[in-house]
């Protein structure tokens, strides 16, 4: 399928514009699709104050480099499905104990690379889960007395 983008005589193909996708709408799509994931386990999402349950995402986005229209033809015709560029984020979270941290962890890192890959069309090159802190029933007390 040849556009009409393709057939137009005097415009060079890399001065026709292109899609970019600031680092920050995908930290918001990654901190969106971490809040969704974390918030089916409800034996830890319990225990997370409200103001906590929002994942903290740094992210680095890289823009996909040009492709030839030759290479272009040849891999459409496999498939392939257009890349914008490549992302790595670092997402924090705040979890609920006791509860399964490493299947919350192994989620959040499935659900966010999906969506990334289906909602931006970017590859994620590296991502990193950590959890910043631990909130269990004891430490939820109003007299903040120390549990021993």
């Amino acid at each position: 399928m040849t556009g009409d983008a393709d057939r137009r005589p005097g415009i060079p193909r890399g001065e026709r514009g292109a899609i970019t996708i600031a680092d920050r709408v995908v930290a918001k799509i990654a901190s969106h699709v971490a809040r969704e994931a974390l918030s089916r386990f409800t034996e830890s999402v319990g225990q997370v104050p409200p103001g906590r349950r929002t994942p903290h995402v740094s992210t680095s986005v890289r823009r996909a480099p040009e492709r030839t229209s030759a290479g272009r033809d040849a891999e459409s015709a496999a498939g392939w499905q257009a890349v914008l560029g490549e992302a790595r984020l670092r997402i924090t979270v705040e979890l609920g104990y006791p509860s399964d941290i490493g299947a919350q962890c192994y989620a959040v890192r499935r659900e966010v690379t999906e969506r990334i890959r289906a909602w931006a069309g970017m590859e994620v090159s590296d991502l990193a889960v950590s959890v910043g802190q631990l909130h269990s029933a004891h430490t939820r007390h109003t007299d903040r007395k120390r549990v021993r």
